[in-house]
């Protein structure tokens, strides 16, 4: 069950400028996206929203995870930006966060288990429940570093040019859009920072 319909239309049986009014879309879809990723705190909640908007009987998002090796480097340049001690444990849950069988987004997430109740770490541990929805009764608020554009449909410009120097067939990338956000408490205490690219399965093509 996939959002995005990729594949584009053989040349004869596309209308002029249809390639344009495609791209179009895609640039007005990875706007609204990335918009309502920095108008909310949990990204979940926008995933599941696109999910229910455009699938029928829409699943619930869930968190599938994927293999992590060691990276200790890694581990303490994430504690440093949590304001962790050198001490303090951290882990890293890696997932891809599914609308069925589409994957829209992977995401690395850093957090401090010590600065979460046992019963999130369990559910963090053993189930497949995204990380947002376990930590909800903590109130997070989500504060983004960094929002990066990986796909741009439109060139710089576009709009004082032709629309006919537009209209060529457009190939979608895998990824269109990164964020990396710290989640804190409401008294500002971090306790989670989240790398989080976007596939292109986010769009509907």
């Amino acid at each position: 069950m996939a959002l995005l319909v990729a594949t584009a239309a053989p040349a004869e049986a596309q209308e002029p400028g249809s390639n344009y009014v495609r791209r179009l879309r895609l640039q007005a879809q990875l706007q609204t996206l990335n918009a309502d990723l920095l108008s909310h705190d949990s990204a979940t909640t926008v995933l599941q929203a696109l999910c229910d908007r455009h699938v029928a009987d829409a699943p619930t998002i869930h968190a599938r995870r994927i293999g992590t090796p060691a990276d200790p480097a890694a581990a303490n340049a994430a504690r440093a930006e949590l304001g962790a001690a050198a001490n303090e444990p951290i882990r890293l849950r890696r997932v891809e966060l599914t609308c069925g069988e589409a994957v829209l987004s992977r995401a690395d997430n850093w957090y401090l288990p010590g600065r979460l109740t046992a019963g999130m770490n369990a559910a963090l541990e053993r189930t497949q429940t995204p990380f947002g929805v376990v930590v909800r009764p903590l109130a997070f608020q989500r504060r983004t570093l960094l929002a990066r554009l990986l796909f741009n449909p439109l060139p710089c410009g576009w709009e004082a040019k032709a629309p006919a120097g537009l209209d060529e067939p457009l190939d979608l990338p895998a990824e269109v859009l990164q964020h990396r956000a710290l989640l804190q408490t409401p008294d500002g205490r971090p306790f989670s920072l989240l790398v989080e690219t976007y596939t292109s399965a986010a769009l509907i093509a």
